[in-house]
């Protein structure tokens, strides 16, 4: 089982030195509710926008992100330390999260296309927005990137934010994993790598892509409204 092999110690890649997790980890062995308490408050929201991102209701996230915690007090005693605890605590929350998705009835392709499914193939951008063969400049942008007005400030609106959380919703699997952990949770790319098991060359795909097309869905819905075509 796959929540099991994560019980086991998580990812490979920690770093050598003193392990900052040690000594939270040795009170949460010893069964300190203080300690499990300050790790709920701490990974908790971070758990359920990650699982949010597979499942079809908030009610269901809370029952997985509960599931969650469950096997990590019952994994505690087999974790080795192989990665950060955070990113062991993620790993676990990951397969729980696909595999209730799955249950929820999203749809899983055949094994032979779950790859391409998950990763998400073709372009980053629409062949459509360069010049064709036959264009002025071939290769060169047909449609440019739209230049946003104060981006921070339209950035920092709800409407907008609620445009980019539905892109990032709308992403293959595991672009959108990608994406949540580095640009929302904040991860740095070696932690993403240790968390779903990934080259550096596949995380470093998976996020430009999923960077393209939520930067696509922001250019749409921030396109000024003079650039509107004419019938």
């Amino acid at each position: 089982m796959r929540d099991e092999e994560a019980a086991r110690g998580g990812a490979h890649g920690a770093g050598a030195g003193t392990d900052p997790d040690a000594e939270l980890l040795a009170r949460l062995r010893r069964g300190d509710e203080d300690a499990f308490r300050t790790l709920v408050e701490e990974h908790g929201p971070f758990l359920m926008r990650l699982v949010m991102m597979h499942v079809p209701s908030r009610s269901i996230a809370e029952e997985v992100v509960g599931d969650t915690w469950l096997a990590v007090l019952n994994g505690l005693d087999r974790f080795e330390g192989r990665s950060s605890l955070r990113t062991w605590i993620a790993s676990i929350a990951l397969n729980k999260a696909r595999t209730r998705g799955t249950r929820e009835g999203r749809i899983v392709p055949f094994a032979l296309l779950r790859r391409r499914y998950e990763e998400g193939g073709g372009p980053s951008v629409d062949a459509d927005r360069f010049q064709g063969r036959h264009g002025e400049r071939p290769g060169w942008w047909a449609s440019p990137p739209v230049a946003w007005e104060e981006p921070e400030r339209q950035l920092e609106a709800a409407e907008t934010r609620d445009v980019m959380l539905r892109a990032i919703r709308d992403l293959p699997p595991r672009q959108r994993e990608v994406i949540a952990l580095r640009d929302i949770s904040g991860w740095d790319a070696e932690e993403v790598r240790n968390a779903l098991d990934l080259s550096e060359t596949n995380q470093r795909v998976l996020l430009h892509r999923a960077r393209s097309k939520v930067r696509a869905a922001l250019e749409e819905y921030l396109r000024p409204e003079t650039e509107e075509t004419t019938p």
